[in-house]
């Protein structure tokens, strides 16, 4: 486990890229627990958590620029799976999205944005797309300084 304080940017599976906005202990059931809110970056939510379940959670700190280039280095020949329904696809896609890695993320974006190349997409696909790209777009962006838009024209570069 990391120490995680306010003002560090984290990224919350399945959500995106956060800032820890407040820390503070509540009392529930008459029992005290320190909870942390993350504001996200795309839509302004904020989550409160326990602290203790930051793990559980699978918050993280951001990708730093090593780790990034080493993923769009390893995943440069990644192809789409090879499961014939698409729902059977999308289960595996959407579990590697909820595990939060940047690795798997990248590797969900790589293989969606192969098979689109070959092939229409399914809606679910599609959204899948939309989501993966997101995800590592803001974490991008944000871990390598970058607008928005050169996150995702870099992003883009990377996946192909």
């Amino acid at each position: 486990m990391f120490k995680i304080k306010v003002g560090d940017h984290v990224v919350y599976p399945g959500h995106g890229v956060g800032k820890v906005i407040n820390s503070e202990s509540k009392e529930i059931f008459g029992k005290v627990q320190d909870f942390m809110t993350v504001q996200l970056s795309d839509n302004g939510m904020k989550i409160m958590l326990p602290s203790g379940n930051v793990d559980a959670v699978g918050l993280r700190k951001l990708a730093k620029r090593k780790e990034i280039n080493e993923v769009f280095k390893d995943i440069e020949h990644v192809k789409h799976l090879e499961h014939g329904s698409w729902n059977m696809r999308y289960r595996e896609y959407m579990e590697k999205v909820r595990t939060g890695s940047f690795r798997e993320v990248c590797e969900v974006l790589k293989q969606l944005n192969s098979l689109k190349g070959e092939k229409e997409l399914s809606f679910g696909e599609r959204k899948m797309l939309e989501t993966s790209k997101a995800l590592i777009v803001s974490e991008v962006g944000l871990s390598l300084k970058m607008p928005i838009d050169e996150a995702e024209k870099f992003v883009t570069d990377k996946i192909g």
